[in-house]
């Protein structure tokens, strides 16, 4: 499956700015971070999975990481994407644990990237450009903000990579800012 494929499979199933926002940043990230831990060959198919996780989130919520896999095996996708979209929602949907560098990459950024997102709305930039890790760690601390990502499945996704908390803070909110104007002019044009 392209890129161009994946694309035009998630907007069958996604119409939303902010479901669109959120799988094109996850995109983004997967790319920039296949690249920074060595897996450039493969920044494709990281970008593709990055894309897809949430496929079925929109119209099923409540067959997240289950619905998916019939959306995808219908659209041709190989079982390894499969596997890495379902093992995202391991231990809140699915007991599929992430198994390769790339799962977990995507396991432990998902729920990071909406907390970045969330405190980039607030500040008075609107902007993640200007953000620096003392105050993502900040809102990361405030338990009532953005209380809908979990904390305990970032920390967790630390852990998976052998990261440091503040590593994959760090490292997330970086992969985040190159693309965000250009994320935000391609979930418009939409």
């Amino acid at each position: 499956m392209t890129y161009d494929e994946a694309l035009c499979l998630l907007r069958r199933y996604n119409s939303e700015p902010f479901h669109l926002c959120h799988a094109l940043t996850v995109s983004k990230v997967m790319r920039r971070m296949a690249c920074e831990l060595g897996y450039s060959e493969e920044a494709d198919f990281w970008a593709i999975v990055g894309l897809l996780h949430d496929i079925d989130f929109e119209l099923w919520p409540e067959e997240h990481c289950k619905k998916c896999v019939e959306l995808l095996s219908e659209a041709g996708a190989d079982e390894r994407l499969i596997h890495a979209v379902v093992c995202h929602g391991w231990g809140i949907c699915t007991e599929v644990a992430p198994e390769h560098t790339m799962e977990k990459v995507l396991f432990a950024c998902d729920e990071l990237t909406g907390l970045i997102g969330a405190c980039a709305r607030l500040r008075p930039s609107g902007s993640i450009a200007d953000m620096d890790l003392k105050s993502l760690k900040k809102k990361y601390k405030s338990k009532g903000f953005a209380a809908g990502c979990s904390r305990e499945v970032i920390a967790r996704g630390a852990e998976l990579l052998g990261w440091t908390l503040d590593d994959l803070l760090s490292r997330t909110l970086e992969a985040m800012k190159p693309d965000e104007a250009e994320i935000a002019a391609q979930v418009a044009a939409l």
